[in-house]
């Protein structure tokens, strides 16, 4: 879940960058000098850092690690779409394997007196 996790944020942030540079792109050539596409970039920036910082809580807090990294993938998806299809998927998978984990219970054996 961690690398699969950390993966899929690496992933994100060169797609999030790709995306700031096609809305830079776009924001100069077009005539109002803005473009939308800049925004939700910065917005998909954000949710890939959040997916790699659930993806470091995964040892600790794997439920948790796991909402965050599904968050990270649905709302990514939604922010640039085609650009975040990899690192979506891959937040998804690893967020449900998080979320649908179960917590390891470790039975400490009494000594008998």
């Amino acid at each position: 879940m961690f690398a699969m996790g950390l993966i899929a944020g690496i992933f994100g942030i060169i797609a999030s960058i790709v995306a700031l540079m096609i809305g830079g792109i776009d924001a100069a050539f077009s005539d109002s000098g803005t473009s939308s596409v800049t925004g939700l970039a910065i917005s998909a920036l954000l949710f890939s850092i959040l997916g790699i910082v659930g993806s470091a809580m995964s040892n600790s807090k794997p439920k948790l690690a796991g909402w965050f990294m599904l968050v990270s993938g649905i709302a990514g998806f939604i922010s640039i779409s085609m650009f975040y299809i990899l690192s979506g998927v891959l937040f998804i998978v690893a967020g449900f394997m998080g979320v649908l984990s179960k917590k390891k219970t470790i039975a400490k054996e009494v000594p008998a007196n």
